[in-house]
């Protein structure tokens, strides 16, 4: 890239001494649009290591009542982000068979491309890495799928983006620590290595959110985005269950549903019309 010439400063606005100042505001643009993942990370952290201070004192059965306790209010964090999906409708289709659909095909397509396993992989990688043991993988794969999967993950992200209050990611990685703790207790250091998808999903959402804004209109009231939560809260329902060990669902193959929310909302929208 050619480097701009000191003499062509003023022709773009920038005086001498005002380049720091520019430079300066880039950077601080940067970490205003990604503060509140960050800080998210942190109290992530913070639980983890909590959690690892506690795990040593408490009996397995206390452990297994935390985990139980986690487990049942995830069942009911999905049930109460599932309902638009009876209340939201695409057109002339209710927004339970848009979801029906979403979640049929996106867990095909998780399957074929083996999503589940690769999150496995990944986690049982970090494990013999960083020397993890015990239910290491099976902490990293439900923490990152429960702190990801959420409206205030995408909420959150798209306002710390496009405005930088990194509020609404400050609740949530509030909420996120404390759960961290309790995740802790039962699976061990892996679930503290679930902040890395978290920078990876919260950190790219903030840093598209103008990109996404655009097509999405306001996030709080788009129709797409209220059944892209109600079929997020199916998979977090899934998450609770297995927290409860009450069956196993591959949670992770549906992910491709959340995508494919939005896509079907437009088609149903021009069959409707049409």
């Amino acid at each position: 890239m050619q480097q701009l010439a000191r003499k062509d400063w003023p022709l773009y606005g920038v005086q001498g001494n005002d380049v720091p100042n520019v430079l300066e505001k880039a950077m601080l643009s940067l970490w205003a649009k990604t503060s509140g993942t960050w800080i998210n990370v942190a109290l992530v952290l913070l639980g983890t290591i909590s959690g690892l201070l506690l795990r040593g004192r408490l009996p397995n059965r206390m452990q297994d009542v935390i985990t139980q306790a986690v487990g049942l209010i995830t069942i009911f964090i999905g049930v109460q982000m599932a309902r638009p999906l009876v209340e939201v409708d695409a057109g002339a289709i209710a927004g339970v068979i848009v979801g029906l659909v979403a979640l049929v095909t996106g867990g095909l397509l998780g399957e074929w491309w083996q999503i589940e396993q690769r999150l496995v992989t990944i986690g049982d990688n970090l494990k013999t890495q960083f020397g993890g043991s015990g239910q290491f993988t099976e902490g990293f794969v439900a923490a990152s799928l429960l702190f990801c999967v959420g409206p205030m993950t995408i909420l959150g992200s798209l306002n710390n983006g496009l405005s930088g209050d990194g509020t609404i990611l400050i609740i949530k990685g509030t909420m996120d620590g404390l759960v961290s703790i309790a995740l802790t207790g039962s699976y061990g250091m892996g679930v503290g290595f679930s902040v890395l998808p978290v920078v990876i999903y919260q950190g790219g959402l903030s840093l598209l959110a103008g990109l996404l804004s655009s097509g999405i209109g306001d996030p709080t009231s788009s129709a797409s985005v209220l059944l892209v939560t109600g079929v997020g809260g199916v998979i977090i329902l899934g998450l609770g269950l297995n927290l409860l060990k009450v069956t196993t669902i591959r949670v992770a193959s549906f992910l491709p549903a959340l995508l494919l929310t939005p896509l079907l909302y437009k088609l149903c929208q021009i069959l409707s019309l049409g």
